[in-house]
């Protein structure tokens, strides 16, 4: 378990996200510029040829709204994972592509899958589950964050609209899910105060110790008197107090 100094900001955070989005509509420029369609890239179900589409679906996508709509959540959920879990954050989408496309692959319609959403729901699905689960206070809040954006999202794993691949959404979901079980380590462990530490012990709190025995705050703390030793019977002599008295220069 890591300390959360762990959530420090890195290069990656931007240049990931950057790099993610970049390519997609790189891929969509091409095939405006040249006149070209990918689609037949894209994950055709229990075809052994769709099976590419499991590596070049994510980048493929039917038009400028499909484009469009998918580009923001990308950047934002692909930011929140390198910041929050940069340990393992390639892991999860690399991970996340692979399976998402291959369960797509078993359970999808006989139709041509394209667009990065499977892996967008990957992410969101990992960032909710996984928040909850760590119980860490800023991973639980990205957790409430992320369902707060895209919690709509859950509808469209269901087959509410022609057109729309929910069985890539509700593969992303399933995975993303797993992931946040199976993925244990490396995650930042929320600091603890003195107070919160096996050896703390009431009694010693300077700031405890200014409250009186009724509770009330007591701003500053009395001196403790001093007791001078008592004089002695078998002392003669005594207590002998020296004054020294310094003339005025007037």
């Amino acid at each position: 378990m890591k300390s959360q100094e762990e959530f420090k900001f890195s290069n990656s955070v931007v240049l990931v996200p950057v790099a993610f989005t970049l390519l997609i509509w790189l891929v969509f420029w091409v095939e405006i510029r040249f006149r070209v369609n990918f689609t037949v890239f894209g994950i055709f179900p229990q075809k052994l040829s769709g099976l590419r589409g499991v590596i070049f679906s994510p980048f493929i996508h039917s038009g400028i709204t499909h484009l469009y709509h998918n580009t923001i959540p990308l950047f934002v959920l692909t930011a929140g994972l390198f910041y929050f879990y940069r340990q393992m954050a390639w892991k999860i989408l690399i991970l996340g592509i692979i399976l998402s496309g291959l369960l797509t692959w078993g359970i999808g319609r006989p139709a041509y899958h394209i667009g990065i959403s499977g892996l967008i729901y990957v992410l969101v699905s990992f960032l909710f589950f996984k928040g909850i689960i760590t119980k860490h206070f800023r991973l639980i809040a990205l957790s409430l964050l992320v369902i707060f954006l895209y919690g709509s999202m859950i509808w469209y794993v269901l087959p509410i609209k022609d057109g729309v691949s929910w069985e890539g959404h509700l593969s992303g979901l399933i995975v993303g899910f797993v992931f946040a079980f199976i993925f244990k380590k490396d995650i930042p462990k929320p600091s603890k105060y003195h107070w919160e530490q096996p050896s703390y012990n009431e009694a010693d709190d300077p700031f405890l110790k200014h409250f009186d025995a009724d509770g009330n705050f007591v701003e500053s703390q009395p001196e403790p008197e001093t007791v001078l030793p008592e004089k002695s019977e078998n002392n003669s002599q005594g207590l002998t107090i020296n004054y020294i008295f310094k003339k005025s220069d007037d």
